[in-house]
């Protein structure tokens, strides 16, 4: 019995459990949901209504997207995207990646959903996610990705939400100065691993074929 992965396609926090799950080769039975009607099973499993959810064959239920993707890595991680030899640069990762689910994702709904903001302008909340741009376009002058010349876990936790960031205002972003971060999120965006990531599958119902990821 393969594990359980409940996704919903253009949730950034389910790309990027898919995205570990893609480069770390271990098979899962994908269930793609929608949000207006998230079937029973998934429910019961995971009360909370949010994706991604992983229910493994033990029954073990994990729901959140950065533990889903350590559990893949721990499984299978062949280029050390975890970085498991180096403890400093563990924290460092795991550091911006805090940095990116606490204080960059709350910039980035604030300025994707402005009109639910009314305290300030769009324009000010993009101001704000972009405190985080700046600092990654740093880390992108010094290594090739962000926390080395290689890819790492960071890389695959974050792009996704620079990602959804960029597409808010794609004009501003394409004339915005930032030359490596544009570079760097065009190699994941570009890449063959997010485009078989971002197939488009029919929502899960109970009963229908067993569809495996990757």
């Amino acid at each position: 019995m393969l594990p359980i992965l409940y996704s919903f396609r253009r949730c950034p926090y389910a790309m990027r459990a898919r995205m570990a799950i893609q480069y770390s080769g271990i098979a899962v039975e994908l269930r793609e949901i929608m949000l207006r009607n998230k079937p029973a099973k998934m429910l019961l499993a995971s009360p909370k209504g949010t994706v991604p959810v992983l229910v493994l064959g033990n029954q073990q239920i994990i729901e959140q997207s950065l533990e889903i993707m350590l559990w893949a890595l721990n499984q299978h991680d062949p280029l050390d995207y975890l970085c498991l030899k180096n403890p400093a640069l563990q924290i460092s990762i795991r550091e911006l990646i805090t940095h990116n689910d606490q204080v960059f994702k709350l910039h980035l709904d604030q300025y994707k959903y402005a009109d639910r903001y009314l305290d300030h302008s769009q324009e000010y909340y993009r101001t704000q996610g972009e405190l985080f741009l700046q600092h990654l376009e740093q880390c992108l002058e010094q290594t090739t990705f962000l926390r080395l010349n290689q890819i790492c876990l960071a890389d695959l936790a974050i792009f996704p939400f620079v990602r959804q960031f960029s597409s808010v205002d794609p004009k501003w972003f394409d004339s915005a100065p930032y030359p490596k971060l544009k570079q760097w999120l065009y190699f994941f965006c570009s890449s063959t691993e997010f485009s078989h990531c971002m197939q488009k599958f029919p929502a899960w119902q109970a009963g229908n074929d067993c569809l495996i990821f990757p």
